[in-house]
């Protein structure tokens, strides 16, 4: 079994739903990245989301697209996102780590070789935002040969014709984009994603994680009735933004983990109410 399916097994048995933070690898820097990524555990995260900065990220808003900017300019590289889930990996061997992206990184870096360093390194999944299923032989085949998940993402707009496509050669678990849009925008309703994710869920057999609007605890623990897991990523790279006065830090001996300990904080805050949350799933009602 692997790390995924064993974590998704391990919620179940709670009753509840998975705590999924996405942050940007690098952002701010590697070293606060690598700071950040290895507290986010005791904040409540079941699984992780490492972005791969690229310098065009089509599907995300202004938020992580400043993210990748911030990233890039200071020195991140995909390999260098390699060593954030390595070193990660010298002392939690449990959470599982996604790595989310686009292909052009992938792509530069050697499939054959990328999946080996990153099996290596203890990457379990990936999520390739521009890579269709048409073209599953280019990495989605590969990853899966290397046992390393590629989950896929499906939206508002994918109907029952197109359904069979996204799910073939899906592994880990289904990513439900709830609006349609670029990340950072918009709400989806309770009533459509309950639909959305009794389809994914009924056609697949696999884990369904609603991402994309869910801004606040609050949000999270709606959704956390609904879905076998909760992605948040915007509101956590806002928060590391709105405390990143880089002249202040710099003037401030000590203090340098202040964007760190804000995102945690706040990580703290949706993983306590997505944990609060009973599923209607496991008997009775749910509670909010």
């Amino acid at each position: 079994m692997t790390r995924i399916a064993r974590k998704f097994e391990a919620v179940r048995n709670e009753g509840r739903a998975a705590f999924i933070p996405f942050v940007m690898g690098g952002d701010p820097d590697y070293e606060r990245s690598l700071a950040l990524i290895t507290r986010l555990p005791e904040a409540g995260a079941d699984l992780i989301e490492i972005g791969v900065a690229f310098t065009d990220p089509m599907a995300d808003g202004p938020s992580i697209q400043a993210a990748g900017l911030r990233a890039l300019g200071a020195g991140q590289t995909l390999k260098k996102t390699l060593e954030l889930v390595s070193a990660f990996r010298r002392d939690n061997a449990d959470t599982p780590i996604i790595l989310m992206g686009y292909y052009n990184p992938f792509y530069a870096y050697g499939v054959a070789q990328f999946l080996k360093d990153a099996k290596a390194a203890g990457v379990d999944g990936l999520i390739v935002v521009d890579l269709p299923p048409e073209e599953d032989e280019e990495l989605c085949l590969p990853a899966r040969a290397a046992g390393v998940d590629f989950i896929r993402l499906a939206t508002p707009t994918t109907d029952d014709k197109r359904l069979p496509a996204i799910l073939n050669n899906t592994s880990g678990f289904i990513y439900y984009v709830s609006v349609a849009g670029i990340t950072g925008t918009g709400t989806g309703t309770e009533a459509a994603i309950s639909t959305a994710v009794s389809r994914l869920k009924s056609a697949s057999g696999l884990p369904v994680a609603v991402g994309f609007g869910i801004k606040t605890p609050e949000i999270a623990a709606s959704r956390a009735k609904i879905a076998d897991a909760i992605v948040v990523g915007t509101a956590l790279v806002d928060r590391l933004a709105a405390n990143l006065d880089r002249a202040d830090l710099e003037e401030t001996p000590g203090k340098a983990d202040i964007p760190v300990e804000a995102v945690l904080d706040l990580a703290r805050a949706f993983g306590d109410a997505v944990r609060r949350t009973r599923r209607p799933a496991f008997g009775g009602e749910a509670e909010g």
